[in-house]
């Protein structure tokens, strides 16, 4: 019961801090992000960075590293965004396939689940009207 007690008060002191600038590329985002993390880890603070990005490839493996750079393969095989790498040096965690969320996973997983039948037959919808 203390164990249980003490997850929901993990889950009502949890944080959320967003880093963002837009869709510009090369701002230090991931860096200022993987250094926030670095900085509350060492004030004792439990740390997980999560990367969201919007292009609609599932990830960035098959992309062009002129056009998106390289890429992170994680402890569990996924080809991620670099900047997990950074994330996961900065915090001395690993990380994993979901902690980089692209729209295309998302695209690919409702999708699935439509195909499936798990909508029941709804009208599966990006803006519902």
């Amino acid at each position: 019961m203390i164990k249980s007690k003490q997850i929901n008060e993990d889950l009502n002191n949890t944080k959320y801090i967003f880093v963002t600038g837009g869709v510009v590329s090369a701002l230090g985002k991931g860096i200022v992000a993987a250094s926030i993390g670095r900085l509350l880890k060492e004030r004792g603070f439990k740390v997980t960075l999560q990367k969201f990005d919007p292009y609609i490839n599932v990830d960035p493996g098959t992309m062009s590293p002129f056009q998106h750079g390289e890429v992170f393969v994680t402890d569990d095989g996924a080809e991620t965004d670099l900047d997990l790498g950074h994330y996961e040096r900065f915090i001395d965690e690993s990380l994993s396939q979901a902690n980089n969320i692209t729209t295309g996973r998302i695209y690919q997983s409702v999708i699935s689940k439509e195909r499936r039948g798990d909508y029941l037959g709804s009208t599966v919808q990006v803006i519902p009207h």
